[in-house]
């Protein structure tokens, strides 16, 4: 049998779409197969809905701060369902334009479950139709970008349930607004919750087993969105290991266990953040002997699995689960499919909290480089004395950037602050070209700008910095 496809996506989450649209610009037949909604999570259901939720309550508490520029209002209040809405506009807005996209790129859109059977070219895909009965279809090649959902804790009794204890759909489109949550978890997802949620008022304690915020971010940075998130009134229960989840009438109660001794935290609600589980049961990966690791895809340089004609990108296939790592990724390996010489799938990848305040980073930590051994230069530039920063009256965070002291290159680089998140791509650009202090230093930077500050900080690394 001649095959329907020359590629098949499974999922259509900012991997896959994408994935789906460069194939066919590269003139292949492509199908993309979706069982829910066009622009999986990320559009519909995290970083997208999310964006618009922080966006209200980054508003909606700038009201308090009036006095600071010279104005004044009273009577401030906001309406709850219309916040959600809002949110959810914007999550079906883009939905919308993945299916113009879809038929724009002329991609067959197959609505429907998936699953894998040992085929010809590459694994047969079976598809249970949302319409009714199957589809069996036959392609040279076959992508998965099936992604992840919220990891849940049965054992200890986290476990969405959409009513006491949330998931990040539920946190997305409550029936209500509580009054007190318990966050577990610090990452990106439960920071950027108990940021939204604290900007309207409720009360906020996040809960992470390690000793510090945001673990993954480097440890300057760490300390800094602690003490910024705790101005603005979440409180932190640090070091702490959940023992056991319970739900009452009232809401939940959450038993920890800190530095050896039995604590216990009450809200209303508890929203869960403790990481994700890759969608790859019940697909078929097992008959076809598909390699995992962790429950995870695992995969070479260009997204191909050890099964001959598939391949895996984005969340299934492993940190960082991000979505941005998902679209590039899928850019690669269907250029790779192609047959055209791809550039490097390993390149950096910047990490981002919208939070308030943002945090951003690209490359390796402070801490991470001095495990490996290299000898570092690092720089520093407040926003405190950028003038852009004092006059938008947003003066706290900093820049940090560390070079190799060998030779020269730009190796990582972290910000806290307002806009960070947007200010970090010149230097994911700078790391991927292989820049080194001498090319940043040699930037001119537009000024009254904040982006001014991550040249002070390249050049405070050499000790010539000039505005402190």
């Amino acid at each position: 049998m001649a095959a329907e496809f020359d590629l098949v996506v499974i999922g259509s989450g900012p991997g896959g779409y994408v994935a789906a649209i460069r194939a066919s610009q590269l003139g292949q037949k492509v199908a993309i197969v979706e069982r829910e909604n066009l622009g999986g999570i990320c559009l519909n259901w995290g970083c997208i809905p999310t964006k618009a939720l922080l966006k209200s309550g980054e508003k909606f508490e700038s009201l308090s701060h009036l006095k600071d520029y010279g104005l004044s209002a009273s009577g401030a209040s906001f309406d709850f369902d219309a916040i959600i809405q809002r949110s959810r506009g914007v999550a079906k807005q883009l939905n919308q334009g993945v299916g113009f996209l879809m038929k724009k790129n002329k991609i067959e859109v197959i609505e429907g479950s998936a699953k894998l059977e040992k085929g010809a070219a590459a694994p047969k895909v079976v598809v249970a139709l949302k319409a009714g009965g199957s589809r069996a279809i036959e392609a040279k090649t076959v992508m998965l970008a099936v992604g992840a959902r919220a990891r849940a804790l049965p054992q200890i009794g986290l476990e969405a349930d959409g009513d006491k204890i949330w998931a990040y759909r539920d946190a997305l489109a409550p029936k209500k607004l509580p009054k007190t949550f318990v966050v577990i978890g610090s990452g990106a997802i439960g920071i950027e919750f108990a940021s939204f949620y604290r900007a309207l008022g409720a009360e906020v304690t996040v809960v992470e087993a390690v000793d510090r915020v945001m673990p993954v971010e480097d440890e300057e940075v760490s300390k800094a969105a602690q003490k910024g998130f705790e101005k603005r009134g979440i409180k932190f229960k640090l070091g702490a290991k959940v023992t056991k989840v319970f739900k009452d009438s009232k809401g939940v109660k959450v038993d920890l266990e800190v530095n050896g001794k039995a604590e216990s935290l009450e809200a209303e609600v508890c929203i869960s953040a403790v990481g994700i589980t890759a969608n790859t049961d019940g697909i078929g990966l097992e008959a076809l002997g598909v390699e995992l690791d962790r429950g995870h895809i695992k995969t070479d340089s260009h997204c191909q699995t050890n099964v001959k004609g598939l391949y895996a990108i984005g969340d299934c296939a492993g940190a960082p689960w991000l979505a941005h790592k998902a679209s590039h990724e899928g850019i690669h390996a269907a250029e790779h499919i192609a047959g055209y010489k791809t550039p490097n799938v390993h390149s950096p990848i910047a990490g981002c909290t919208y939070a308030q305040p943002q945090v951003a980073s690209v490359g390796v930590t402070e801490q991470g480089a001095k495990a490996e051994g290299r000898e570092v230069k690092i720089g520093r530039f407040p926003f405190k004395v950028n003038g852009k920063a004092i006059a938008a009256g947003e003066t706290d965070g900093f820049v940090k950037v560390i070079f190799d002291a060998k030779t020269g290159a730009l190796i990582g680089a972290h910000m806290i602050g307002a806009d960070v998140t947007e200010m970090i791509q010149g230097y994911v650009t700078a790391i991927t070209m292989e820049a080194t202090e001498e090319d940043i230093h040699g930037i001119v930077y537009p000024h009254p700008t904040m982006s001014e500050a991550m040249h002070e900080a390249a050049l405070d690394a050499y000790g010539r910095v000039i505005h402190i």
